[in-house]
């Protein structure tokens, strides 16, 4: 064969068909950007979003402590309309700047759009930027769905994976992460990335995206702690070098951006955790249970902890679903533990929920359609009810029920299918191969 023909052979272009779909998907995705600015302008809150868009343009533009309260009041009169009271939530930002930088291509789109379109109003600004937020916010609940199918070794059929698509757009905690901007979603999908890059062995990716989840505890932090102990338990030690290396990295470019971020950072961090107690756990139960004696909050919270602890140890040395297992269950036990409760932060709980569903599917062979659709329509709906009744009765239980019922409601169900976890034939070994 001659060298024309190899090369020939070797190009590959695009069929017609396949830039067909390319072109119904950028259009797709425009239209569905152009929906988002749409709704941003128009749509309360955004203010975890806010929040950070806002101190990095601080820090960018005007030269303000993108950690002082200058920030924080801006965030608290776009969600109060006024200064936040003691009791209230004050929005201080507690992000390393090292993320914060992460935020710079949106905080800097606004400029560049209005460069593009000078007779674009100003007041567009916060709605361009959180109108791609959102766009990409979606994008991850998407990909959340797909690698927590992968992670629960599920091919569901058809009709039902469309439906969890649906489940995962549409459901009241992923709509409030939508709305309130939170970065749970894409925190979500790096602990997903995290677990997949264990599994197959890409020991430096896992570190590095270690490395980005190594913030806002109040949604991870016993995810953070357990693929550390998985880590040590099977001396995986190129984690370490890959999330030494990203810390390393990162903190030289943001000390030689901003040298002094880190004295501002511990105070506000400090701050916030002050300042969140009266969302927690305890602070919930305090309210449910006024003539307690004891802290029922604090005795769960440890309890919990140590049942969790015991989890840990237990599924290191077992097969990878165990781990998945017991990840999920770090999830949905961190709001429980003592740190502030946000339901928008809820949405990591669509992995237990969808291991759940694999294991009743695998379960109830005969009865798994029928199972599979309550248990979905539950999760679906039931949040949906308590929050339309707390609006009706106007009563402070309906939203302490979606802070603490859905991570409650989840151990229940982790707890239900423990057994089939367990009993699992194949190990960690068998289902990832001997790295050669």
């Amino acid at each position: 064969m001659s060298f024309p023909d190899i090369r020939r052979r070797s190009r590959k272009w695009l069929s017609m068909e396949e830039i067909r779909l390319l072109i119904i998907l950028l259009i797709f995705l425009l239209a569905l950007l152009v929906l988002n600015i749409y709704l941003a302008r128009i749509l309360p809150g955004g203010e975890w979003f806010y929040l950070r868009w806002s101190s990095a343009r601080a820090f960018l533009f005007e030269q303000v402590e993108p950690y002082g309260t200058e920030v924080a009041q801006r965030v608290q009169d776009l969600i109060y309309g006024r200064n936040a009271a003691s009791s209230e939530y004050p929005y201080v930002l507690n992000d390393p700047f090292f993320i914060v930088l992460l935020y710079a291509p949106l905080a800097v789109l606004p400029e560049f759009i209005s460069l593009l379109i000078p007779s674009l109003s100003p007041s567009l600004n916060f709605a361009l930027a959180r109108g791609v937020w959102m766009l990409l916010s979606e994008i991850a609940l998407v990909g959340i769905i797909v690698l927590s199918l992968r992670l629960s070794e599920w091919e569901p059929p058809r009709w039902l994976f469309i439906s969890l698509i649906g489940f995962g757009l549409f459901s009241y905690f992923s709509l409030q992460s939508l709305v309130s901007n939170s970065p749970s979603i894409f925190l979500t999908f790096l602990y997903l990335s995290i677990l997949l890059s264990l599994r197959s062995y890409s020991d430096e990716l896992a570190g590095a995206l270690l490395f980005l989840v190594a913030y806002q505890w109040e949604i991870g932090g016993l995810f953070f702690l357990y693929i550390l102990i998985l880590v040590f338990a099977n001396k995986r030690w190129s984690v370490l070098t890959g999330f030494g290396m990203s810390l390393f990295l990162a903190l030289v470019v943001s000390f030689l951006v901003y040298p002094g971020w880190g004295l501002s950072y511990v105070r506000a961090v400090l701050s916030d955790w002050m300042r969140g107690a009266n969302l927690n756990l305890s602070s919930i139960l305090s309210v449910w249970f006024p003539d307690s004696r004891f802290s029922l909050g604090t005795i769960i919270s440890i309890l919990l902890g140590i049942v969790v602890f015991i989890e840990w140890i237990g599924s290191t040395q077992s097969n990878f679903r165990r781990i998945i297992w017991t990840a999920s269950l770090s999830l949905a036990a961190t709001p429980l533990i003592g740190f502030a409760i946000f339901p928008s932060n809820h949405v990591v709980l669509i992995l237990p929920l969808i291991l759940i569903l694999t294991l009743v599917w695998e379960r109830w062979i005969r009865n798994r359609v029928l199972a599979c659709l309550l248990v979905l329509s539950l999760a679906f709906w039931v949040p949906f009810g308590i929050y339309f009744r707390g609006i009706i009765f106007e009563d402070r239980l309906y939203s302490d029920l979606l802070s603490v019922l859905p991570p409650v409601a989840t151990i229940i169900g982790l707890y239900w299918m423990r057994w089939w976890v367990l009993h699992s034939h194949r190990t960690w070994m068998d289902q990832i191969g001997v790295r050669k």
